[in-house]
């Protein structure tokens, strides 16, 4: 084996490319002289086609190659130890120590110059806490168990190694040191079995996990920088799927029922920013569809029937203060065919039949007092064909016929004690006979 020189020794330029040369043009310089002049001098390095890197540092100098056996590595002009160890064809090989100004990095086994076999070591710099145990392969740790850490010196990993990536149990921290997720991971990725935790300690999943994403499981969602629950329920394939509840910012109730592909599916409760129970009944994609039921803000039944896309659709009941306002066909959330009720400020205003979302067919409306002010028969809305009028006592005021709204046609008037005043016939509401 060679024995490396001293920090004051002489070393020997035979090895370096292009030394005698060097040595006839630059005669006046001793060898030391000329050896510093190459490791200082990039474009005499770059004329002569010498890579300094090529050459290591031993005793405050550079290790020329072809040297054997064990030797140390400084720092350029500081005398400060990186390296000590074995060597083979002045590359590192064998068992050796890395330094990190002045402190202990790695020990272990080198094989071509990179870190190959068993060692131990760290990546940061920034404390004496040990980091990888286990095996090496060009430089990367391989297999073994890893602790890592932050500039701050916390743990934000512990877990194992395989063919150099994350593979088996682990666990990872949030900065603060508080513990973000455990469980199983498959080429750096949490792919197993886990549990995932929110910042403030909650538990956030539970389930498996599949590339790195939440699968299959149940979940909590919170919103961000908030503790606040955003949803909690089951996970299948990623998305949510089977039971859950929602919550709004206020961590308030807002959806109760079940899911597929993330979106409301089947059966489920829906309530107000307050919690209230506002619908109950069946969902499609996300929307109301088939049968269902609403309620006001005091949680009186309002409407009960069928849904379509979100809106009423097909048959339903219309209640107000627990009496039939109207019963029959919705297209589009609006009222369409059958017998219905209106009311204007609490009070009844009609009652009758509806065709197409318009009154058809026979119906009544009513004055503020309740009393009937007319009855006959309706088309597109207006009243169109036979019907009566009546005073607000009660008394039979005109009857005849009617064209789109107003008198038109063979008609009677009556006074207010219901005597017929005159028999005659009338056009847009007017006498004309």
């Amino acid at each position: 084996m060679d024995k490396f020189e001293g920090i004051n020794e002489k070393i020997n330029l035979r090895d370096i490319k292009s030394s005698f040369i060097l040595k006839k043009v630059f005669s006046f310089l001793s060898d030391k002289q000329l050896l510093n002049m190459i490791i200082y001098n990039k474009k005499l390095q770059k004329i002569l086609l010498v890579d300094i890197n090529d050459y290591k540092k031993i005793s405050g100098k550079y290790k020329v190659g072809g040297k054997n056996g064990k030797g140390s590595e400084y720092i350029i002009n500081e005398n400060k130890l990186i390296f000590e160890g074995e060597y083979l064809n002045g590359k590192r090989n064998g068992k050796g120590k890395e330094y990190y100004k002045g402190k202990l990095i790695y020990e272990g086994e080198y094989l071509n110059g990179e870190r190959n076999g068993k060692g131990k070591g760290k990546e940061y710099k920034y404390n004496d806490k040990l980091e990888f145990e286990g095996e090496y392969f060009n430089g990367k740790k391989w297999n073994g168990k890893e602790k890592k850490y932050n500039w701050k010196g916390r743990l934000i990993f512990e877990g194992e190694y395989l063919n150099g990536k994350r593979n088996g149990k682990g666990k990872d921290y949030y900065d603060d040191g508080q513990l973000e997720f455990e469980g199983e991971y498959l080429n750096d990725k949490r792919n197993g079995k886990g549990k995932e935790y929110h910042f403030d300690g909650k538990l956030m999943f539970e389930g498996e996990f599949l590339n790195g994403n939440k699968w299959n499981g149940k979940v909590k969602e919170y919103y961000n920088f908030k503790c606040n629950l955003l949803f909690e329920g089951e996970y299948l394939c990623g998305r949510r799927n089977g039971k859950g509840k929602e919550y709004n910012t206020e961590n308030i109730l807002i959806f109760e029922g079940e899911y597929l592909n993330n979106e409301r599916n089947g059966k489920g409760r829906e309530y107000d920013w307050n919690g209230e129970l506002i619908f109950e009944g069946e969902y499609l994609n996300g929307k109301r569809n088939g049968k269902g039921k609403e309620y006001n803000t005091d949680g009186i039944l309002i409407f009960e029937g069928e849904y379509l896309n979100g809106s009423r659709n097909g048959k339903g009941k219309e209640l107000y203060d627990d009496k039939l306002k109207f019963e029959g066909e919705y297209l589009n959330g609006e009222r369409w065919n059958g017998k219905g009720i209106e009311y204007y400020d609490c009070i009844l205003d009609f009652e009758g039949e509806y065709l197409n979302g318009k009154r058809n067919g026979k119906g009544k409306e009513y004055y503020d007092n309740g009393k009937l002010m007319f009855e006959g028969e309706y088309l597109n809305g207006e009243r169109n064909g036979k019907g009566k009028e009546f005073y607000n006592n009660g008394k039979l005021m005109f009857e005849g016929e009617y064209l789109n709204g107003r008198r038109n046609g063979k008609g009677k008037k009556y006074d207010n004690t219901g005597k017929i005043m005159i028999e005659c016939e009338y056009l847009n509401g007017e006498i004309i006979k």
